[in-house]
């Protein structure tokens, strides 16, 4: 391995070369919430949010109760719509004085 020596102002220019290319390059590739895919859940990620059985969340389905997006043999569905689902079915509690 050969070692290369250069002066620290070579050194810092090239530190401020890589920082701006860093920048440029995570512009490019967006992270995943920019492109609003961590908005959808597969059915593992929804049975384990709900704690509930795959053939329980298939009935959710058939039901109409949980919305869902198909894309040929896996299912999405979206994160608000297992909050709207867990909100709507939330109870309160009442304390006896």
């Amino acid at each position: 391995m050969e070692i290369v020596c250069i002066d620290k102002q070579t050194f810092d220019e090239l530190r401020v070369r890589f920082g701006k290319l860093e920048e440029k390059v995570m512009g490019v590739c967006r992270p995943v919430e920019d492109l609003g895919l961590k908005k959808w859940l597969d059915n593992q990620e929804v049975c384990e949010i709900l704690r509930i059985s795959k053939k329980t969340l298939q009935v959710y389905r058939d039901k109409g109760i949980l919305p869902y997006s198909r894309i040929k043999h896996k299912i999405f569905f979206k994160t608000e719509d297992v909050h709207k689902l867990l909100e709507s079915n939330y109870y309160h509690l009442k304390r006896e004085p």
